[in-house]
């Protein structure tokens, strides 16, 4: 049975920029399903996602998890308003697969197409759990491809209202994270173990903090860099490998955490600070981590800055996301993409609706 009517736009949102089919439908602000379907296990043998895996898991998964979201939602497919789909960034061959059944359900249904930015999908979903974003607001996406700090003044990106402040500059955080975890035998993906390791250890081994010395704020001041942390890391191991002394997993993951940890939020808190804006908001798998959220809204507090963050299975990869910002963007009457609308593997941030 279709959900009681309203002014609310009902959006089916579907997400395929990695290794998780996501299809969510959105009623406004409301969230009435979010069927995922992973295909993790299939690449945790080769320690990362393999596109060409993903790309078939997303084929296979596609259907299924359409109707599994309908049937959660009580809806049929038809009823509808729009269809909403990462056009971007992520794996060229997976976005393809989900912009393609995109293209195939709103053609067949007569309904418009919003073709999405993946970063600003995880800003616009956190409005399914405590309401209409504060704008301006400030936006910390921490995942395994991307760690950047936003200026959003509009989620739906008019009038540039979504404004890049930092960036990572080499490897994301949560792809140091996957790699630390290699280092130490532990399974992919590598985010919820450290956190769990950590939590049995002590932080005990001052890591670097990249990108921290007057000189680099100087040019970087909001900007992030986890590579040098994560060779740090890999040259302690191996020298405690060398020496033949074991390694002490549960404090080097503590430690490195940590180093992650202090980073992220210390940039945040400080381009929150610089900007006046009194509300940061973490998205993005990373922001799942246990010592990420108690470290930023401690540091926030002190000075006078609120933090949001969606609970856990809203922060990685769904399809919810994808259509809380479609539903965002039919509220706020924005101009739908066109049916030639393509997959933009390296689509900017600023590009919100393409």
């Amino acid at each position: 049975m279709s959900p009681t009517r309203t002014d609310a736009p009902l959006v089916l949102g579907i997400e395929t920029s990695c290794d998780e089919t996501g299809v969510g439908v959105v009623h406004g602000h409301t969230l009435l399903a979010d069927a995922v379907a992973s295909s993790v296990e299939e690449h945790a043998r080769f320690g990362g996602v393999v596109p060409e895996v993903a790309s078939r898991a997303h084929l296979e998964a596609m259907v299924p998890t359409v109707e599994r979201a309908c049937e959660t939602a009580g809806i049929a497919v038809g009823d509808v308003d729009a269809i909403a789909v990462t056009s971007g960034p992520g794996l060229a061959g997976a976005l393809l697969v989900g912009v393609a059944a995109a293209k195939a359900l709103a053609l067949s249904l007569g309904k418009p197409l919003y073709g999405v930015n993946h970063l600003a999908s995880h800003v616009a979903v956190d409005q399914l759990e405590h309401g209409a974003l504060p704008e301006p607001c400030l936006a910390m996406l921490v995942s395994g491809g991307h760690s950047s700090i936003l200026r959003v003044a509009d989620v739906t990106g008019a009038d540039d209202g979504v404004v890049p402040l930092g960036a990572t500059i080499d490897d994301a955080a949560g792809e140091a994270f996957d790699k630390v975890a290699r280092l130490l035998g532990l399974p992919f993906p590598g985010g919820p173990h450290i956190d769990r390791a950590a939590r049995e250890g002590s932080i005990t081994i001052d890591f670097p903090r990249g990108l921290t010395s007057r000189r680099d704020l100087e040019r970087h001041r909001f900007d992030y860099s986890f590579s040098g942390l994560k060779t740090a890391v890999a040259r302690w191991v191996e020298a405690r490998e060398r020496s033949g002394e074991p390694v002490p997993v549960a404090d080097v993951a503590a430690s490195f955490q940590e180093a992650v940890c202090d980073v992220l939020t210390r940039k945040a808190v400080d381009a929150a600070a610089d900007q006046g804006i009194e509300d940061i908001l973490i998205g993005g798998g990373v922001a799942a981590n246990s010592r990420l959220r108690v470290l930023c809204e401690e540091r926030a507090a002190a000075k006078g800055i609120r933090v949001r963050v969606p609970r856990p299975g809203l922060c990685t990869d769904n399809g919810a996301m994808v259509a809380a910002l479609g539903a965002e963007m039919v509220a706020r009457g924005r101009t739908p993409s066109s049916y030639d609308l393509p997959a933009d593997s390296s689509l900017p941030v600023t590009e919100v609706l393409v």
